[in-house]
């Protein structure tokens, strides 16, 4: 073999163990910050698609893009269990006027 050969294989190795490490990393610790990870999803971020539960074998509409994958509606597509925020509106009662 020849050392561009080698090279290449050795590119291609690095790249590999790197992609490995990344996601074992990620596996142990996603990047959810301080919310835990969306129970409907597992931390994905997608769920399987309306189009894809129902359906004879054929995938794709325009809620998935043909992927069969939409995003989560319990956390939003964000993967997180994050507390979902309220407005809360207060009106102070009305004085009668003298």
């Amino acid at each position: 073999m020849g050392p561009i050969v080698l090279s290449q294989l050795a590119t291609g190795l690095s790249v590999l163990a790197g992609a490995a490490l990344v996601k074992s990393v990620m596996d142990q610790k996603p990047m959810a910050g301080p919310f835990p990870r969306c129970p409907t999803c597992n931390g994905t971020g997608r769920v399987a698609c309306l189009c894809s539960r129902w359906s004879d074998d054929d995938v794709g509409c325009r809620t998935c893009a043909g992927s069969g994958r939409m995003v989560c509606s319990s956390c939003g597509g964000s993967g997180t269990g994050r507390p979902i925020p309220a407005g809360v509106s207060h009106r102070s009662p009305r004085r009668p006027s003298s």
